[in-house]
């Protein structure tokens, strides 16, 4: 179905053309761009439809599409040529819906890990073939490793977060992940390979939890558990960096029960949230009958 003309976009580009600052007046029309195209829906934004509704020249809608999909904003169907929501979008929707889903439910735990611990604590979801981190939390502990922040991406695997995310899925999809991934991991994380990596899914099994000893960044190491939706599936990770020092094994057998513990704090929370929505949907189908 294709996307309906709409006046506001011409209009809202009219006021942009109005505006004193060339600068704001590039941002306003990317602004505008992005909206248009995920108002397309799954359909997809065709590039002439863009420049129908934004009145703008063509060159300068396929100028500002283009910086979009560099940015990771915007991705164009190599086929059909048409515009979707990119990849980065995702990552900031994720990150703004702070107040809502396991992001909320997490913040609390969160803060207790890195209080307790006195390290650094954080919450990765999964994302198809990588895992994100949403939240970081740091503890009171003086030195801190800075090897993760909120809104960085890395493949299945890659850290103990996304470690425990891969470790968590069926032999499958495990081999599908290192098989979709393996261009990505052979050029941007040389130290981790297919082998290498069904290596630490065998230990992370084995142990209950995942170790990442320092393979991104020296003496950056990090610890991380699983946090499985009610389906068994794995919808998140929480994990704790800290320098070497600080994750022997003595400390490992300390960390995890704490981790363990908040994993199993959320996915309570989230089973309660489900149940109240499922009963809240039956009233209301209820009340319509």
């Amino acid at each position: 179905m294709e996307h309906p003309k709409t006046i506001s976009a011409k209009i809202a580009m009219q006021g942009i053309d109005e505006a004193a600052s060339s600068g704001a007046q590039a941002i306003d029309r990317a602004a505008t761009l992005l909206l248009l195209v995920g108002r397309a829906g799954p359909s997809g934004a065709r590039l002439s439809d863009l420049v129908e509704q934004c009145n703008l020249s063509k060159p300068t809608v396929r100028r500002m599409l283009l910086a979009l999909v560099r940015a990771g904003l915007l991705d164009q169907d190599l086929e059909t040529r048409r515009y979707y929501l990119g990849p980065e979008i995702y990552v900031l929707g994720t990150l703004a819906s702070a107040r809502f889903g396991i992001h909320s439910i997490s913040l609390r735990p969160l803060i207790r890990l890195s209080q307790e611990t006195g390290d650094t604590a954080f919450l990765s979801v999964p994302r198809d073939l990588y895992s994100i981190c949403v939240h970081r939390e740091e503890g009171p502990y003086p030195i801190r490793v800075h090897a993760l922040h909120a809104g960085d991406r890395h493949p299945l695997g890659v850290g103990a977060g996304g470690l425990a995310l891969l470790a968590a899925l069926p032999d499958k999809e495990v081999e599908e992940v290192l098989a979709a991934n393996a261009d990505v991991l052979a050029n941007q994380y040389p130290s981790f390979s297919p082998g290498v990596l069904r290596s630490l899914i065998r230990d992370t099994r084995a142990r209950g939890y995942a170790i990442n000893p320092g393979m991104m960044l020296s003496d950056s190491w990090a610890i991380g558990v699983v946090i499985r939706g009610s389906d068994g599936r794995p919808i998140g990770a929480l994990s704790i960096a800290a320098t070497e020092s600080r994750l022997s094994e003595e400390r490992q057998r300390e960390l995890v029960p704490l981790l363990k513990r908040e994993a199993a704090w959320i996915e309570k929370r989230l089973r309660e949230a489900d149940n109240l929505e499922r009963q809240s949907k039956a009233k209301t189908r209820r009340a319509y009958r």
